[in-house]
């Protein structure tokens, strides 16, 4: 099932940078920061959940503190048409924190993390063991220089015309 694209107004960003500010803030706390009825934020949220904008709530954990302070990037090749199967594959394994299906020269990016070298070296194994990939090319993370956002990005967007809660205005 696909989502269509959410069009963002003002009022959506402005609820948006409420909950990123205030990840523990309820539907009467984000009324109170936007100025904004409850029932139009509660509405907004609601239609961003359904358009996939708002995807999750889980919690943001940071694998370093948790122990897990080794991570790296790895590329790799896969048998022709295997993506399905490396997929699978790759899911299977608990230091595989993200795979991206890419273009150039690999054709899969992993972000994987371990809890010290020889972990993070079973882990490649682990990866290299599976019957998809035929080459893998890792990269160790030394420090992380710009930490995962997306407010910064949204916040780009042309907004969808003006919002249609007339208590709302931008106080920026």
């Amino acid at each position: 099932m696909t989502k269509s694209q959410a069009r963002l107004d003002e009022l959506d960003l402005a609820i948006l940078a409420a909950m990123h500010e205030y990840q523990k803030a309820g539907i009467l706390e984000l009324s109170r920061r936007t100025r904004v009825a409850r029932a139009t934020v509660q509405a907004r949220i609601g239609r961003m959940e359904q358009a996939g904008v708002i995807a999750s709530y889980d919690p943001h954990v940071d694998v370093t503190a948790a122990g897990f302070d080794v991570q790296a990037f790895v590329t790799l090749e896969i048998a022709q048409g295997a993506l399905d199967s490396v997929a699978e594959e790759l899911a299977a394994i608990p230091g595989v924190l993200e795979a991206y299906a890419t273009t150039g020269s690999g054709d899969v990016l992993c972000r994987i993390a371990a809890d010290s070298h020889a972990g993070l070296q079973a882990v490649l194994l682990s990866i290299d063991r599976t019957g998809s990939v035929v080459r893998s090319h890792s990269v160790i993370v030394l420090s992380t220089v710009v930490p995962r956002r997306t407010l910064p990005l949204l916040r780009t967007l042309a907004p969808a015309g003006t919002s249609k809660a007339p208590a709302y205005r931008d106080t920026r």
